[in-house]
């Protein structure tokens, strides 16, 4: 198993609780494809380095788990389709 960080960038125009579930939705794709979640780290509200989609401001997000190698291109598959989430980023993290 690898480790990897999902970052997320969530619309900041959306309820909070529309918000809340978009992660948990992304939390349970992990889990749906066999991922272990290890740590959510919640940035809080940033401002974006640009604007996307007429929006300046974002949720930032921050998903550490364990997976197979094949379990980040399943996840990214169905989080480039979610309509709250801005942006997104899956990176696999170095053995220490």
């Amino acid at each position: 198993m690898n480790k990897y960080e999902l970052a997320l960038v969530v619309s900041a125009k959306i309820e909070d609780d529309v918000r809340v579930a978009t992660v948990e939705s992304v939390k349970e794709l992990i889990t749906k494809f066999g991922g272990t979640i290890t740590d959510v780290i919640e940035a809080g509200k940033k401002r974006l380095a640009y604007e996307i989609q007429k929006m300046n401001d974002g949720f930032y997000y921050f998903i550490q788990f364990d997976a197979e190698p094949t379990t980040p291109n399943e996840i990214e598959q169905r989080v480039r389709i979610m309509d709250n989430v801005l942006r997104y980023l899956c990176v696999r993290q170095d053995e220490e």
